[in-house]
């Protein structure tokens, strides 16, 4: 049983849900999001209730069942409050800076590493080490930061390179550290 796909969902105000053939479609008061979904799973709206349902137990659609709810309560959380990731740069000259639709990174190559603007999302810089990215689409988000952060991953002996906010990077003790 799909636990994830049995809970119901609730609508903030403001949001509409319509779906037209495989197709469902989320406005909200920050946007619109439209995403292809399964023709098995159903959904049914109930003044501000949406339930999903499933046609049978077999282990596709029951794994359909919980992703699709999940991708729809993504979609509503966005349009409705929207997602955001910050990024921080850690090391010795690194830095960010946004140059008209470009994002520039200078993180200890001989050259700057350019990220044009991606359409919905939106990327600052607040200070030299700091990148904010937010945009109503989660995977968007994810997409670029984690597009960003692979410029430059943390390295485990001092830690430099460029990290998702709250992560942890487990050190490594170098050859002459005992």
């Amino acid at each position: 049983m799909s636990r994830i796909g049995n809970k119901i969902l609730t609508l903030p105000a403001g949001v509409d849900i319509k779906r037209e053939g495989d197709v469902v479609t989320v406005k909200g008061p920050k946007g619109e999001l439209s995403r292809p979904v399964a023709s098995e799973i159903t959904f049914s709206v109930d003044g501000t209730e949406v339930k999903f349902e499933r046609p049978s137990d077999e282990g596709r659609i029951k794994a359909l069942h919980g992703t699709t709810r999940a991708n729809v309560a993504n979609m509503v959380e966005g349009v409705s409050e929207g997602f955001s990731k910050t990024l921080k740069l850690v090391g010795v000259g690194y830095r960010a800076a946004k140059q008209g639709n470009k994002l520039v990174l200078n993180v200890g190559y001989s050259h700057p590493v350019e990220f044009d603007d991606r359409e919905g999302l939106s990327v600052e810089v607040p200070d030299s080490l700091t990148i904010n990215i937010s945009g109503i689409s989660k995977q968007k988000v994810g997409d670029l930061a984690a597009e960003i952060r692979a410029v430059r991953s943390p390295e485990p002996y001092k830690g430099k390179g460029i990290r998702y906010e709250n992560e942890y990077v487990a050190r490594k003790e170098g050859k002459t550290g005992k």
